[in-house]
């Protein structure tokens, strides 16, 4: 009994320190990065490059995530969506919390800089710096265009997988950073305009808090006519083929048909849903993007 008690509460104390990871998050940085991987060769992605840089990219991104959490947990404390992370509940302290993203962030990019190359390790790091210093520390309580100027951190994953396999930045490379750089504004916004309030609350100059809802619902819906135009330049470089034109056509469309409703007609359950397809839609075109690379005509 005493040995089965242990062995919850161990387990118990595991999936805090999981959870610090933002798992749902990072699950689709890494997923980007994988991808990335593929696209950046005609064939198949050498199986130890696969591995470790896949595995020390997602310890890095886990890290930069618990870094957030750290940096956050008074703003988390207070708004709904965040409320039950670790820091806030005190299922995990401060000094713990420094620990685990230190021994996770270093083992990342140990494994980078030995088993894959010294490139993918830097670009990592900057974008690690990028995420969890610039934007989590200076951009995100000072400016409302946090989420443009700090996207760029967000939009690195393909590029640090492609590099990962390459040792090389190419300008196919920064396409996929471009497709995520302009997906991001549009899909936070979404996120920010039913989340106003608290954002409001923590005084944190989110665009719908700054500048009011018509003019974020106006940039939801020019962001996305940006994105738009981006995700066929894949096709237009010749980089892909007719299966990603067909599948970004039929995405960009659905995406388009939300943003205009947010303009036109907004409502929070429309700003959710637009939240959650955003999600759908870059997961889709990234599998679209990785299907029509070998199958491509």
């Amino acid at each position: 009994m005493a040995n089965s008690m242990a062995w919850q509460e161990t387990a118990s104390r595991i999936n805090q320190f999981y959870r610090l990871t933002k798992p749902r998050v990072v699950s689709l940085i890494v997923f980007t990065a994988v991808i990335g991987m593929f696209l950046a060769v005609p064939g198949a992605v050498p199986l130890d490059v696969l591995i470790f840089g896949t595995l020390g990219i997602a310890l890095v991104a886990g890290a930069a995530a618990a870094l957030n959490c750290l940096v956050e947990q008074k703003y988390d404390a207070v708004m709904a969506r965040t409320q039950g992370r670790p820091l806030p509940q005190g299922k995990v302290s401060t000094g713990e919390t420094l620990f685990f993203l230190g021994i996770v962030g270093g083992a990342g990019l140990f494994m980078l800089h030995q088993w894959v190359n010294p490139l993918t390790m830097w670009l990592t790091l900057a974008t690690f710096v990028g995420y969890a210093i610039i934007y989590t520390l200076i951009l995100k309580p000072l400016t409302p265009q946090n989420i443009v100027i700090g996207g760029a951190s967000g939009a690195m994953p393909p590029v640090l997988g492609w590099t990962a396999v390459t040792g090389e930045v190419t300008a196919d490379a920064l396409l996929l950073f471009l497709i995520i750089f302009a997906w991001t504004p549009p899909h936070f916004w979404a996120l920010a305009l039913y989340r106003k309030k608290e954002y409001a609350a923590i005084g944190m100059p989110m665009l719908p808090v700054t500048h009011g809802d018509q003019f974020t619902q106006l940039h939801v819906l020019l962001y996305t006519v940006i994105l738009s135009i981006v995700t066929l330049l894949p096709y237009i470089t010749q980089m892909s083929g007719l299966i990603y034109l067909v599948s970004v056509l039929i995405l960009d469309g659905i995406f388009m048909y939300y943003a205009i409703r947010i303009y036109r007609n907004y409502s929070d359950e429309l700003a959710k849903e637009t939240f959650r397809f955003s999600i759908m839609y870059l997961a889709l075109l990234f599998v679209a993007l990785l299907i029509d690379h070998y199958f491509y005509f």
